[in-house]
């Protein structure tokens, strides 16, 4: 499996993300699973992380039922389907994490960037294994928007 995301869409993330360093920022991912199980990524919905105003944001996200029916209800206006999150590592590799095995779901793609010092480092894809075992790490690959 590939995920395919639009520049833009990325970009709007990266800028997301690094604004809410240090706290991990999340979001849901709109777009459309292809017949050879590729996933193209078109937009993306920031959503806010409760757990900031907790103290828990730095490394932990929840998304809100409330916030994913409505990333839903946008996806569906323009014929998409939310196809996975995203959300960031503060100053931590951009590997799952033993929060985010335990919390994830496996049709879900996983885009999880590594954020230091307030800037991206890098991006990368995770699905979790169908039997819950851990992650399997997929290609990322930017198409011009």
């Amino acid at each position: 499996m590939t995920l395919r995301i639009a520049s833009g869409a990325l970009t709007e993330i990266r800028r997301h993300l690094a604004a809410a360093y240090p706290a991990e920022g999340c979001g849901l991912l709109l777009g459309e699973r292809g017949p050879n199980g590729d996933v193209v990524v078109r937009r993306q919905v920031p959503v806010p992380n409760p757990l900031i105003e907790n103290g828990g944001g730095r490394t932990r996200y929840v998304i809100q039922p409330e916030d994913f029916l409505s990333a839903e209800r946008v996806a569906r206006q323009d014929s998409l389907e939310v196809v996975g999150a995203y959300h960031s590592h503060p100053d931590v590799p951009a590997r799952p994490s033993a929060y985010d095995t335990e919390h994830a779901w496996p049709w879900c793609c996983y885009l999880i960037a590594s954020v230091a010092g307030g800037n991206v480092r890098e991006e990368r894809v995770w699905e979790l294994r169908d039997d819950r075992s851990g992650f399997v790490e997929h290609d990322l690959v930017v198409k011009e928007s």
